[in-house]
C-alpha cells in the first residue's frame, strides 16, 4: 500500500536482520537496536543533523559515525546583500559504533571531542540543546554556538525503508517547527535566534545504505497567520513504494502528501526552481539565495552536494483541504549524490 502508517509499537528489524515494516509513522514507533543488525560494522550509519534558521542566517550541526568514516561538520550561513557561508569538517577514520550515538531521538546525549572541536546535542522533556566550541573554524577565529530547541508535544516524519540488497534499510526521522533561542558566536559577531520567529529542524538518521545514492530533501518552517507550519520533502533512497517521507506540519499535526518532484533547471542551481506534486498539495516556486556546495573526492568516498538556501513561495493543502499560502519563507532544498 503507498503511503502504509506504520502505528504498531514493535522492533525496527527481524531476527534475520530486515525491515519488519516498511512505512511511515509520526514517530519512533518502531524500535532502532544498533545489536540487530547483520550487516558490518563498517556499512552501519548513523548521525544526527541540526539546522537552525532565521531570515539572515543560518547555522548546521552534525555529528555522524558512518561506519569506515566519521564526518563532524558545522556550517555558518548568511543571506544578507553578500550572501556567504563556510563549513568545517573533522573526518574520524573507522569510528564503528564508537562515538556511542543514541539508539533513539527523543533522550539522551550525542557528542563528539578532540583537541579542535568539542560538540554536544542534549535531548531531554521537550527540549534540545545544541553546544559547540570549534576552535580554528575559519582563519584561525573560533566559533562557539548555544542553542535550545523547544519540542512540545508533535507528529514528526519517520520513515522505514529497505532496498533490494540484504540487511540494507534507511531509518530516518525528521523534526520540524522547534522555536530556537541561543545564539553563534564568529568573528566578533553574535548571531541571535529569536523563538518567536526562528526554527530548528532536526534529521536523525540510522541505518545500512547501499554504496551509490543520489537524493533530494528540502525543508522549512514558518508561523502563518499565528499558526506553525513547516514540510518535509524528499525521494531518491532506497524502496519508497511503501511510503515516501512528503509531509505538512500544521500546529504540530502532520498530514501526508504523496509524491513531490524538485524541478531544478539545467541552467543551474541558482536559478528558479519550482516544486509540484502528483496529489496538487504543494505547488512552489523557490528563489535560491545561497548553494551550499561542496565536494569530496576520496576515489572510494566520493560526495557531491548542492545544499540550496532559497525563499519559498506557493501553496500546500492540509487533509481537510485548507489551503496554507505563503511568501518567500527561507529554507532549503538539496541534491546529493554519495558513494560511500
Amino acid at each position: 500500500m503507498r503511503n502504509h502508517e506504520v502505528t504498531k509499537s514493535q522492533l525496527l528489524l527481524d531476527e534475520q536482520g530486515e525491515l519488519r515494516e516498511p512505512g511511515w509513522s509520526r514517530s519512533l514507533v518502531q524500535k532502532y537496536r544498533r545489536a540487530m543488525i547483520k550487516a558490518p560494522k563498517f556499512r552501519i550509519k548513523e548521525w544526527d543533523y541540526y539546522l537552525v534558521v532565521n531570515r539572515d542566517f543560518a547555522a548546521a550541526f552534525t555529528i555522524s559515525d558512518d561506519g569506515y568514516i566519521g564526518l563532524q561538520s558545522v556550517s555558518l550561513l548568511t543571506f544578507g546583500d553578500r550572501p556567504w557561508e563556510h563549513t568545517e569538517t573533522v573526518l574520524n577514520a573507522f569510528p564503528m559504533g564508537k562515538l556511542r550515538l543514541p539508539e533513539d531521538s527523543s533522550y539522551g546525549t550525542t557528542k563528539y571531542g578532540d583537541k579542535r572541536l568539542q560538540m554536544s546535542f542534549e535531548a531531554k522533556y521537550r527540549k534540545r540543546r545544541i553546544k559547540c566550541r570549534f576552535e580554528n573554524f575559519m582563519d584561525g577565529k573560533s566559533l562557539e554556538a548555544d542553542i535550545e530547541l523547544d519540542q512540545p508535544p508533535m507528529d514528526s516524519m519517520v520513515i522505514a525503508t529497505p532496498w533490494p540488497e540484504k540487511h540494507a534499510f534507511y531509518y530516518n526521522q525528521k523534526i520540524n517547527c522547534m522555536r530556537a533561542s541561543g545564539h553563534v558566536s564568529f568573528d566578533g559577531k553574535k548571531y541571535v535566534f529569536d523563538p518567536e520567529t526562528d526554527f530548528g529542524t532536526l534529521d536523525w538518521g540510522r541505518g545500512v545504505w547501499t554504496y551509490d545514492n543520489t537524493w533530494f530533501w528540502g525543508s522549512g518552517n514558518a508561523d502563518v497567520d499565528g499558526n506553525s507550519f513547516g514540510w518535509n520533502i524528499g525521494y531518491g533512497f532506497g524502496d519508497t513504494s511503501a511510503a515516501s517521507e512528503n509531509m505538512l506540519f500544521w500546529n504540530g499535526t502532520a498530514h501526508k502528501l504523496d509524491d513531490v518532484t524538485f524541478n531544478i533547471p539545467e541552467s543551474g542551481y541558482m536559478d528558479r526552481w519550482t516544486f509540484t506534486s502528483s496529489d496538487g498539495r504543494f505547488e512552489m516556486d523557490f528563489e535560491p539565495v545561497l548553494d551550499r556546495a561542496a565536494c569530496l573526492d576520496y576515489k572510494v568516498i566520493v560526495s557531491d552536494q548542492h545544499q540550496v538556501f532559497g525563499k519559498m513561495s506557493g501553496t500546500a493543502v492540509l487533509d481537510d483541504g485548507t489551503k496554507v499560502v505563503i511568501k518567500d519563507v527561507m529554507c532549503f532544498a538539496e541534491k546529493v549524490h554519495n558513494r560511500y
